[in-house]
């Protein structure tokens, strides 16, 4: 009997990416610019579903879906028409989703895609559709303790392109680079922005190996998303080593305590009971506009990756890092253009900058850092000003005010420590403090490390790295001159 640990795992996901290009909702007028607005004030009789109301496409909205399928390798379909999708929730004005469907006549707007992993691996996309968001639930507390849910219609009816993949990927790690691969593509189309609270979420299909199907719903981040299907995998797996049967079923993430949440059984396709939108007319697609939509294709990640290689000569694995966010690799050509080191730019772009970034958990947009600030950071380390481990410091300083290098060194008494004079009279009190440590190091060049280390830290790692070696070296010498006298 197979072990249940080496059961092969399948995931397939199904997307929804906001269009946060469009200015306006996909179905009326109301404004898509609905963040940090009050709730329920980006309404209006249309996507409140009042009756009487009639809806009318965003030609935009198709226009970027369009541009949008061709980038992710697809067949766009001549003619596609939207349906309704009935079910009773909180979040849905209508009580009905007007979106699209691809059965018993139904015709997305395109099929059959495939986006390409780094390392070769590809993910089959069964088809893109377009459809209305829903709106936004709110909890005090979880899904399972608040007593009540608030609901903010802002959102409803804002453009959404769905894009359903097949369960091709086998790990939750892998859902993870996908999911950020097809960010970075929709970025680069300059149609959807994931930096944007709620502009990218996704629900998880996974099975294991010959057992039935769960949902995880409304997963709201890559981090996420790779979490709640590891959760998803151990549940699974702890169910079927116990001899239990694994049941069809929608779950909710719960990210406060990282763990899936049982919600309903699995709705089947006569569930919702799809039927043609009677107020919308199919919509034709012509051949013109695919072609037109083609000439408006802009640089792709792939092709943006290879481009900062060739051109700047910088590695793989920074212009991989650098083109998953469109931001940030247009940041570093900013930088790059007015800085001739682009190898050691995009170190500390993917390096230092990213990881302050995850620890505070910010967007690079949220900072108030610029090209200039970093270029002048640079350029302190280049002339001797400061050293590698101060820049840090004054980097993270430079994301939190948008001060220059040359301020934040300045304010805070950062330059190099270059005097030879005060680094020999700090030497001297730490050779009579570490008496040990002398006698080590005149026999050992381990111990001499220990001893830069000691002067290094005495001055806060300011002193200038070469001197305190060479001023250690000097002292060491005149011992052993003096005890072979």
């Amino acid at each position: 009997m197979q072990e249940v640990a080496d059961l092969k795992v399948r995931i397939g996901l199904e997307v929804h990416c906001q269009l946060t290009s469009l200015k306006s909702k996909l179905f009326c007028g109301c404004s898509a610019d609905y963040r940090q607005s009050e709730p329920n004030t980006h309404i209006c009789p249309v996507c409140m579903g009042l009756p009487g109301t009639l809806p009318v496409v965003n030609r935009r909205a198709v226009e970027d879906a369009v541009l949008a399928a061709l980038a992710l390798n697809m067949e766009v379909s001549s003619r596609t028409l939207f349906y309704r999708k009935n079910y009773f929730y909180p979040d849905m004005p209508k009580n009905f989703q007007i979106s699209q469907y691809d059965r018993a006549g139904g015709i997305p707007i395109a099929k059959n895609g495939y986006i390409k992993l780094d390392g070769g691996k590809i993910v089959r996309i069964t088809r893109l559709q377009l459809e209305e968001d829903p709106g936004k639930l709110s909890y005090e507390g979880t899904i399972e303790t608040s007593r009540v849910a608030l609901v903010d219609y802002n959102r409803a009816g804002v453009a959404l392109i769905e894009i359903v993949t097949e369960p091709d990927m086998n790990s939750p790690r892998e859902a993870r680079v996908f999911l950020q691969k097809l960010r970075s593509i929709l970025e680069h189309l300059g149609i959807s922005s994931g930096e944007l609270e709620g502009s990218m979420r996704c629900d998880a299909n996974i099975s294991i190996e010959s057992g039935t199907r769960v949902e995880i719903k409304n997963i709201s981040s890559f981090k996420e998303a790779e979490r709640a299907l590891n959760f998803e995998i151990t549940r699974q797996r702890n169910l079927l080593r116990k001899g239990m049967r694994i049941g069809r079923e929608t779950r909710h993430w719960d990210e406060t305590r990282r763990i899936t949440i049982s919600l309903r059984v699995k709705e089947e396709e006569e569930d919702y009971r799809y039927f043609p939108e009677p107020d919308l007319v199919p919509i034709v697609i012509t051949s013109e506009q695919i072609e037109n939509r083609k000439s408006a294709m802009p640089e792709l990640p792939d092709r943006h990756k290879e481009r900062l290689m060739a051109q700047y000569g910088i590695p793989l694995q920074n212009a991989e890092v650098l083109t998953e966010n469109k931001a940030l690799a247009e940041f570093f050509e900013e930088c790059a253009r007015k800085y001739n080191r682009p190898d050691l730019l995009s170190n500390w772009l993917v390096g230092d900058l990213l990881s302050y970034l995850y620890e505070m958990g910010l967007e690079l947009r949220e900072t108030k850092i610029t090209p200039e600030n970093v270029i002048s950071m640079l350029k302190l380390i280049d002339c001797g000003t400061i050293s590698g481990k101060i820049a840090k410091d004054v980097l993270k300083e430079m994301l939190l005010t948008g001060k220059s290098a040359e301020e934040i060194v300045e304010e805070k008494s950062m330059k190099r420590i270059a005097d030879e004079e005060y680094l020999k009279q700090l030497t001297e009190k730490i050779f009579a403090s570490n008496p040990g440590a002398v006698r080590d190091a005149l026999r050992m060049e381990k111990a001499v490390r220990f001893l830069v280390g000691q002067l290094m830290k005495e001055t806060c790692g300011k002193a200038d790295p070469q001197l305190a070696n060479i001023v250690i070296k000097e002292r060491l010498k005149r011992l052993r001159d003096e005890e072979s006298r």
